[in-house]
């Protein structure tokens, strides 16, 4: 099942997402060609749309029947491209999806710009559902993750980092989000607050997942895999889980090579091989693996509620897909 859980979710969400697609481009609609062109550069580089497919079948599996939910959807994936391109140019990265950074195409001060932009029209598509709880929900994501992305920059190259400051790290800069979107799902909806408590209880352990899942693949996938070269939390000194809970657990003399590691201003290809080995034999690539699909199991307990359909059984695949992943 694991090998196959992205075909399983494609050939029963490609007609959304090939909607999707037309919708972020036609609400795009800047009046400058060159924010086009940096946002589109982004935009259309191959991303999951994992996002918008959430807030689409919350909505569906709430009974939503009003024919806008694709249109409202692609408010959460400019909302997620404009953290990307501002991530992108504070931690100086080369590669996204395989291609060069926008910023490294772009002056860092227009891609920055442009990531606001994005944001701007987020808010816009938010405006149009003329309904001020989706709204302020909106708001409030783009509060925490603006937060949390502080957070972490303030936290970077801690190597006492605790596993709880990290949880809450990903919180806001990831979680948050996939909650987000969730929720706007069941708001559209008119759903119970129950069930609107169950989808963001259920965006919430997935994007908790999700990010766990990401932080592996940066210590085990490949560079063709990821779309950028691996370590690249290393190179930007930010601790992640397999790399917190294993500094926990291993001797002192382990403890000391990997801080010295750490501590080292260039990457060296060869200690990151042997820093992988460690984190496999202290167990903390295992531990992260487990804590995530720990998340998956949470997620899909609060999807109990909801009586079956097309719509959950997709949010039930991607909940899974989030930490069986190879990109």
């Amino acid at each position: 099942m694991k090998t196959d859980l992205k075909t399983q979710i494609l050939a029963q969400v490609t007609p959304d997402l090939n909607q999707v697609e037309q919708a972020l481009e036609e609400n795009l609609a800047p009046r400058l060609d060159l924010v086009k062109q940096i946002a589109a550069h982004l935009l259309f580089s191959g991303g999951k749309r994992l996002r918008p497919l959430l807030f689409i079948h919350a909505a569906r599996m709430c009974g939503y029947r009003g024919g806008h939910e694709v249109m409202f959807s692609t408010m959460f994936e400019y909302l997620h491209a404009a953290t990307l391109l501002h991530d992108d140019v504070v931690d100086g990265s080369a590669l996204r999806r395989g291609r060069d950074a926008a910023h490294t195409l772009w002056p860092a001060a227009q891609v920055v710009l442009t990531g606001d932009f994005l944001l701007a029209r987020a808010l816009d598509i938010a405006a149009r559902t003329n309904n001020s709880r989706v709204i302020a929900v909106i708001a409030e994501i783009t509060r925490e993750m603006s937060e949390g992305e502080i957070d972490q920059l303030d936290k970077k190259g801690r190597i006492d980092l605790t596993e709880a400051q990290y949880m809450k790290i990903i919180e806001r800069k990831t979680a948050v989000l996939i909650q987000g979107a969730c929720r706007c799902g069941a708001i559209l909806a008119h759903a119970s607050d129950a069930k609107e408590n169950a989808l963001a209880d259920f965006g919430f352990h997935v994007g908790m997942a999700f990010q766990m899942a990401d932080d592996l693949l940066d210590y085990t996938a490949t560079a063709t895999q990821l779309g950028k070269n691996p370590g690249a939390d290393l190179r930007e000194g930010k601790l992640t889980l397999p790399m917190i809970y294993s500094l926990a657990h291993a001797g002192a003399r382990d403890r000391k090579w990997m801080e010295q590691m750490l501590s080292e201003t260039a990457f060296d290809p060869v200690q990151f091989q042997v820093l992988k080995e460690k984190l496999e034999s202290l167990d903390g690539i295992s531990y992260t693996q487990n804590k995530a699909k720990e998340d998956v199991a949470k997620a899909e307990q609060a999807l109990t509620i909801f009586n079956a359909s097309a719509s959950k059984t997709i949010l039930t695949l991607i909940a899974n897909y989030a930490v069986h992943r190879k990109v």
